[in-house]
């Protein structure tokens, strides 16, 4: 199961930190019915699928549990730069198991915090079953946001490089 950094019990994620202020929760900005892929699959497969759908993050689940993500990137730098063949490969050996998350319930402050805090672009979205049940993109927050300059920052903080592995 992947870990959820920034658990629910710290305050000051699960707070808007404006005293008495309710914020709005995730289930109300999330995009439902995420695609997903299967751990067994290879990654030939899902780069096909992530080609088909236009996309560069799909969720791993064994049945409707999250078990880690896998990213574009994950298979190139993980799978064929090392010279893993991707027609028997599986994307449970190029997958990233232990991934930030968020449940539907809480404020969507909490999904921004994280994202800034893990430079991540995505972030899947947990009932309190530990089931997927949506994710929450930079895009989903810039849509829901009243406040630009906060969604500016947020795409600030998310973007600014790595340090480079020498």
């Amino acid at each position: 199961m992947p870990t959820q950094y920034g658990p629910t019990p710290n305050p000051s994620l699960t707070h808007s930190g404006v005293e008495g202020d309710v914020g709005m929760k995730l289930k109300e900005i999330m995009t439902p019915g995420v695609e997903v892929i299967h751990p067994e699959t290879t990654l030939q497969q899902a780069a096909a699928k992530m080609r088909r759908l236009d996309i560069g993050p799909l969720p791993v689940c064994d049945g409707d549990r999250l078990i880690g993500m896998l990213t574009d990137r994950d298979i190139t730098v993980r799978a064929v730069a090392e010279g893993c063949d991707p027609n028997t490969t599986t994307v449970r050996e190029a997958m990233t198991p232990d991934i930030a998350y968020c449940f539907d319930d809480q404020e969507v402050q909490d999904a921004v915090q994280l994202m800034e805090r893990y430079r991540i672009r995505r972030l899947p979205i947990l009932n309190r079953d530990k089931r997927l049940v949506g994710m929450v993109s930079l895009g989903d927050l810039a849509v829901s946001s009243g406040d630009q300059t906060r969604v500016g920052e947020t795409l600030k903080h998310v973007s600014e490089p790595a340090e480079p592995r020498r």
